[in-house]
């Protein structure tokens, strides 16, 4: 084996020692409550019941979205052709920005969006272009990857901030003469499912003349009486605003969009290279969404966010009886979708989750670099498509795996 091949596998077998690496696991079948999957070195298909997806309404094989993206693909053909820029924005592409602006026009004045093929490009496309040399970027500690890969892309200087501690980032705020700063936060942490003081950082950037990014990429869709996120849910509204919204998780088909004043969003498509130098998403994808946001907007979008709303307090309340009496597991406090079990240890991560999964639930294991060191959890993640039925059954079984790891350690 070559020495580059080497070093390489070092690393693998490193992380393997640490209870680090990362297995994939096939689906087989439509993302749902209950799926067939093939596990990490498993021969065989197993039905599983998981509670790991990113779809919180329970639209990702939703039939309306189905029919709308196999329309769109009838009428647009599989693929754009080319970039936004060249041929690849179509009629589609151009409804959903135009219906997405109207959504955060109460939030932000002279709103207009602009639609990505990802969250990720997304972020990367605001930070790196607003991001300029003459700015400071405001980092929230516990931001989710793709901002601070953003942050890195652009040429400002970049200062974290605690968790969500206003009063450090005010102090921050005030010591920078930079002529642009940027504050940029989760909306709703990926991994802890708690909701960024939005408020209090809009105040922020309202008394020290800054802009106020956020990613709603867990907000949007589920937040707010007609599901608009984050924005709805504070009533807030300023021209500072810049919004990332996530269209692969509530909304349950992809991409993903920026909402901000008219000026931004013509500077993002001047400036903005992960917009410009990129192949347009399929306008089907685009099709379909304007579907979705149609059942997010409407009853049935209202009455899956209040079955949503049920799960989480019923799963809270079964998790709160049952976490061991020596704190060697504990719940972070959460309203959102996102419930994460903090069990601390690595292996011990592992092990909870290979329990789960030997009695068909499948629950993701997080451990760092995604998480700080020491605080490897059971990420539990909610759907409308839950019924209380399959909580218990989750509860049922974390109630054991629980108690018998306090019984060891004792």
């Amino acid at each position: 084996m070559p020495r580059l091949l080497e070093r390489l596998q070092d690393e693998i077998t490193a992380l393997d020692a640490q209870s680090l690496r990362r297995r994939r696991q096939i689906a087989e079948t439509a993302c749902a409550p209950e799926q067939s999957l093939t596990l990490a070195g498993a021969a065989a298909q197993r039905t599983m019941l998981g509670f790991s997806s990113n779809d919180y309404l329970g639209l990702a094989a939703h039939p309306a979205l189905a029919a709308a993206l196999a329309e769109g693909a009838a009428r647009y053909g599989t693929g754009s052709g080319g970039s936004h820029l060249i041929l690849g924005h179509s009629r589609a592409h151009a409804e959903l920005e135009e219906r997405l602006a109207g959504w955060m026009a109460p939030f932000i004045p002279e709103a207009q969006s602009l639609f990505f093929c990802t969250g990720y490009m997304a972020n990367l496309a605001v930070l790196s272009a607003l991001g300029g040399a003459e700015a400071v970027i405001f980092s929230e500690s516990l931001n989710h990857a793709s901002l601070i890969d953003g942050a890195r892309l652009a040429k400002a200087r970049v200062e974290r901030y605690p968790h969500c501690d206003v009063v450090a980032l005010d102090a921050q705020l005030g010591a920078c003469d930079a002529p642009v700063k940027l504050i940029v936060s989760d909306a709703v942490f990926s991994m802890d499912g708690n909701i960024a003081p939005v408020a209090e950082l809009l105040a922020l950037a309202e008394r020290h003349d800054a802009w106020l990014v956020l990613d709603d990429a867990h907000g949007f869709g589920v937040l707010g009486a007609t599901g608009r996120g984050v924005l709805q849910a504070m009533g807030l509204r300023s021209e500072r605003l810049v919004l990332i919204g996530t269209l692969g998780k509530a909304a349950g088909v992809s991409g993903a969009f920026v909402a901000a004043h008219r000026t931004v969003i013509d500077y993002l498509v001047q400036r903005a290279r992960p917009y410009i130098f990129t192949t347009a998403a399929p306008p089907a994808i685009a099709h379909a969404l304007l579907a979705s946001l149609t059942l997010i907007e409407g009853e049935e979008g209202h009455m899956r966010r209040v079955r949503l709303k049920a799960r989480i307090a019923q799963l809270r309340r079964g998790l709160e009886a049952i976490l061991p009496p020596d704190g060697s597991a504990w719940l972070p406090d959460s309203p959102t979708a996102i419930q994460p079990l903090i069990v601390g240890d690595n292996a011990r991560a592992m092990r909870t989750m290979a329990q789960l999964d030997a009695r068909g639930l499948r629950v993701g294991a997080i451990r760092p670099p995604t998480v700080p060191a020491g605080t490897a959890r059971l990420r539990i993640t909610l759907s409308a498509s839950h019924s209380e039925d399959d909580v218990a059954r989750l509860l049922d079984a974390l109630g054991e795996a629980l108690a018998q790891a306090w019984k060891e350690a004792a």
